[in-house]
């Protein structure tokens, strides 16, 4: 469940704005409902069963207010109304699917992108039952796709109500809306450059060497090995893009040196480079710079977001529950009011 999203657009930037909703049932150490608002990986608004509250995670979003006075506590009363509501659909799907013994997870996911050059806006809805996905809508036919066979129930009943409508406007009305806003809000947080530090790596003298790059912002950027000065392509393995808690970012290359001698190794270079940006920022690959396992653990730190629903699945893993197999079903109702996303 959830998109990946990187942010680059031939000069312009598409920013994106999720919404969140998680319920649980019986696992431990874990709300049995929390809603999280994201913007550009970033996490501005937080609302759980436990506070039942609505509140800003960034100060900039406080400014919300200036353009809706009330919005804290019209977002604040949803959250308590979904609140309610949730506790009965993750109950209700558990009959449908035939899993009503131990923990589970029901997710929805929703939220657009938006182009900043262009002005377009694209919208998405998804679903997930114990970290597998269950239904999504395709915005562009305009139907539900069920994920399994357990959702083709649901999918009849949710385009024969009307959904698609709802959740139409909620893309191009409010979620549009609320993620300019946002935007606007947060301009001089989102729009600022940070550099990394960027380590070399190896987990032994045979090892491939990793470049490693954290603690930059915007998350558009590159990470690359260089030989010579070109681009390297082959012997390489890119990693993705992953989120710091400190609303920075950190990526890694591989390179396999198996097959050049240590007396070559200085025409070898990790290269960062911002989208859009002309400037390099090279590091040499020195021998005596590199990190060995045993001076420095190559850590990858995630979102407390993250951590909680890692430690969540973790739970559903472990737990004993039914492994019948499940029958058609249909799933809970999707959120009544699109307000709920800004």
């Amino acid at each position: 469940l959830g998109r990946c999203s990187r942010h680059v657009l031939l000069g312009g930037v598409i920013h994106t704005l999720r919404i969140f909703e998680t319920s649980s049932s019986q696992v431990p150490n874990f709300p049995e409902y929390v809603v999280v608002g994201v913007l550009n990986d970033l996490e501005i608004l937080r609302c759980d069963g436990e506070t039942r509250r609505n509140k800003p995670k960034q100060e900039w979003m406080n400014r919300v207010t200036e353009d809706d006075p009330l919005f804290w506590i019209w977002t604040t009363q949803l959250c308590v109304n979904y609140l309610q509501r949730s506790k009965g659909n993750i109950e209700n799907i558990k009959q449908l699917l035939n899993q009503t013994e131990g923990a589970h997870i029901w997710q929805w996911m929703f939220g657009c992108d938006w182009d900043d050059e262009t002005d377009d806006i694209t919208g998405y809805v998804q679903c997930a039952f114990d970290g597998e996905d269950f239904i999504s809508l395709d915005p562009s036919t305009e139907s539900w796709v069920a994920a399994k066979s357990e959702a083709v129930f649901t999918k009849m009943r949710w385009e024969r109500s009307g959904q698609i409508q709802r959740y139409k406007h909620y893309i191009h009305k409010v979620c549009n809306v609320g993620l300019k806003n946002f935007v606007r809000y947060g301009e001089k947080t989102l729009r600022r450059t940070e550099l990394p530090l960027v380590s070399l790596l190896q987990k032994s003298s045979s090892s491939p060497v990793t470049c490693h790059a954290t603690g930059f912002y915007p998350d558009r950027a590159r990470l690359f090995w260089t030989k010579d000065g070109d681009e390297l392509l082959e012997d390489v393995d890119p990693g993705e893009i992953l989120p710091n808690e400190d609303a920075t970012f950190q990526t890694s290359v591989t390179l396999d040196l198996s097959s050049v001698p240590s007396k070559d190794w200085d025409r070898y270079h990790c290269v960062f480079q911002v989208s859009g940006d002309k400037k390099k920022y090279v590091t040499r690959l020195d021998q005596s710079k590199i990190r060995t396992n045993g001076e420095r653990r190559l850590f990858f730190p995630i979102t407390p977001l993250q951590l909680s629903l890692l430690l969540a699945m973790w739970v559903l893993m472990s737990s004993n529950r039914t492994t019948e197999s499940p029958v058609g079903a249909q799933s809970s109702t999707p959120p009544k009011d699109s307000k709920k996303a800004g």
